[in-house]
């Protein structure tokens, strides 16, 4: 049936992980960027900053989709939608993007640096052109925890995309699509297990998610190479 169908699951999986990173990654580099090269290491912002950080690294996933569920799904009044879930899963990982990418801008060497203030770049530059390429393989890795993350998630999402199997129609309502409710691959396995009458089904399920999670993987790695070689 319908219901069991796996290829609505499969695209909404994509389209979530994709928004979610779309939303998060540029937040999360950008606010590691400001804490490493800008603010003060030593100021109570910066402090503040890193242990909230840290602590919304250890809060369970259902408390993020209670919150989506009170805050996107009720008071925005956006339904129980891609756009719902994309934005609960956004705020869960960015604390993964931003220590990540943290970690691997402090480890770059002060010499990168200086070489690019003495050659006469300005500050930005610097960081884009000598810094960045460096922190690459870092920031690479804390996006793929995330993507790993968006994918595998589901208490989440079952409270904020809901569990519809189907693909938001971006044909026929253009970018209002996103308020359409969907279900992830993760969410699928979760409810065909639940009924009980399609183990099968969510056992290839779970083969394909773990396929896709592969092939994401190595996706990434292979476009942080190319874009390494081309900074």
């Amino acid at each position: 049936s319908e219901n069991v169908s796996l290829m609505p699951a499969l695209i909404d999986t994509i389209l979530m992980a994709l928004l979610a990173l779309a939303l998060s990654v540029p937040t999360g580099v950008g606010a590691a960027i400001y804490l490493v090269e800008y603010a003060r290491s030593s100021s109570r912002f910066v402090r503040a900053v890193r242990m909230t950080a840290e602590t919304l690294q250890g809060i369970p996933s259902i408390i993020y989709g209670l919150f989506g569920l009170l805050f996107f799904t009720t008071m925005l009044g956006w339904g129980l939608s891609l756009i719902s879930g994309a934005c609960t899963l956004a705020i869960m990982v960015l604390p993964v993007v931003m220590r990540t990418t943290e970690e691997a801008l402090l480890a770059v060497p002060e010499s990168y640096k200086q070489g690019g203030f003495a050659l006469g770049a300005g500050h930005v530059r610097t960081i884009f052109r000598c810094v960045l390429p460096s922190a690459l393989p870092g920031i690479v890795g804390g996006v793929l925890l995330a993507l790993g993350r968006c994918v595998g998630e589901v208490a989440a999402l079952r409270f904020t995309a809901g569990t519809v199997a189907q693909i938001p129609d971006f044909g026929g309502q253009g970018i209002f699509a996103i308020f359409d409710s969907c279900r992830t691959l993760a969410v699928h396995m979760y409810v065909l297990a639940s009924e009980g009458l399609h183990m099968d089904e969510t056992y290839a399920t779970a083969v394909v998610l773990l396929i896709l999670i592969v092939i994401l993987n190595m996706g990434a790695n292979f476009a942080a190479k190319r874009l390494k070689r081309g900074m």
